[in-house]
């Protein structure tokens, strides 16, 4: 694994914990944790059970020991280290948004091609499909609960930059980020919609906003920001995205991604309305879908709670028993369940990054249409 960070630490805890909760075909090992700083890298792979670390990524990729290459580092490398390690004949899980750029995704999503034609698989870590509500949610979709999808509505709302005094962190810079509220949570929504949906996004029109222009410069870094120092920096990425999309059969889809939500931690809600009812779920309240079935007599509708931690719902058969709840961590051991499995059959794992590289699209028509008055912008 080539970084250490908050998504490092999601991403440790789903290899060590995907094992022992499914039967999986291969037994991934934590063989080597790769950092810039060699005492930090040491520090988080005691904690987090890594065998050895290194600070040379690419002597890393390049040991005939490794099998698969787990990028979480800040998007302006995902490239670089992506397509080396594909031509290295490595597998490689990559954290989203797949890069900063179009044009890094194209090569990335290449790279994964030709990697495909020797049996190397490349997948991109979008990890909330594989909360068990959310992968309910398409499933009942395909099988036409809600008939008609007529509208989406999806928002991911956070506060952990409310405080204009908030220190700079890499998300905040466009050079190592690509974007701010809307690559680094807007990407999930999009994701979302196109997952459920089973449908992509063609046209959009958008307004982006940055609220807070300057901010002090990070002393120490502790969880997604950390404490300030005396100096000063500018704020070259989104603080708010609001966009309006269009799906392949005409409905519409409206997107908000923020960090700037009072009071909201990590509100990520989205509700599907279709001609034969509704599913609404919020990541605050991950365990719960809610379902409308308008077919039911008048006099017996209104939203009904489902408790998703049935053995019959997605992924729930290696956990705990009924009523037993899951939490932010298991969907990165699903993650790692869904990889290997792929590995071991030969199939594609999904979200590929073909898939990665619609929603960079998408990322980028949303720009192109906030810088031109909001217009309609093709994806």
């Amino acid at each position: 694994m080539i970084g250490h960070g908050f998504m490092g630490a999601a991403h440790s805890v789903g290899w060590r914990q995907a094992p022992a909760a499914f039967d999986l075909p291969l037994s991934p090992r934590m063989a080597v944790l790769v950092g810039r700083d060699a005492d930090k890298t040491a520090a988080a792979a005691r904690k987090w059970g890594w065998a050895e670390t290194s600070t040379d990524w690419r002597a890393v990729i390049a040991r005939d020991d490794i099998d698969v290459i787990d990028i979480v580092t800040p998007g302006e490398s995902h490239a670089e280290i992506a397509i080396a390690a594909l031509a290295a004949g490595k597998h490689v899980l990559c954290e989203k948004p797949l890069a900063n750029t179009v044009e890094e995704a194209e090569a990335m999503e290449q790279a994964a091609q030709d990697a495909a034609a020797d049996g190397i698989h490349a997948m991109v870590g979008f990890t909330y499909r594989r909360v068990p509500a959310v992968t309910l949610i398409r499933d009942m979709i395909a099988a036409g609960r809600v008939g008609t999808v007529r509208q989406v509505r999806a928002s991911y709302r956070q506060d952990w930059l409310a405080d204009p005094e908030s220190p700079m962190t890499w998300r905040l810079d466009k050079d190592r980020a690509g974007s701010g509220s809307l690559g680094d949570i807007g990407a999930h929504i999009i994701d979302m919609t196109q997952f459920i949906t089973g449908q992509s996004l063609t046209q959009v029109s958008a307004v982006l906003e940055t609220l807070v222009e300057e901010r002090p410069l990070l002393g120490e870094s502790v969880g997604l920001s950390g404490t300030a120092s005396d100096e000063r920096g500018k704020v070259t990425v989104d603080d708010v995205a609001l966009f309006t999309g269009r799906l392949e059969s005409g409905t519409l889809a409206t997107f908000e991604a923020t960090r700037f939500a009072t009071g909201r931690k990590n509100a990520l809600d989205i509700e599907i309305s279709g001609d034969a009812g509704a599913l609404h779920w919020n990541l605050e309240d991950m365990n719960v879908l809610e379902f409308y079935d308008a077919t039911q007599p008048a006099g017996e509708q209104g939203f009904t709670r489902i408790l998703v931690t049935e053995p019959e719902h997605p992924y729930l058969a290696g956990w705990w028993p009924t009523g037993h709840m899951l939490g932010y961590e298991h969907g990165f051991s699903h993650q790692a369940k869904d990889f290997v499995e792929a590995i071991a059959s030969g199939d594609a794992p999904h979200p590929t990054f073909a898939e990665g590289l619609h929603v960079q699209r998408v990322l980028d028509a949303v720009e192109r249409s906030s810088s031109n008055g909001s217009a309609w912008t093709g994806v």
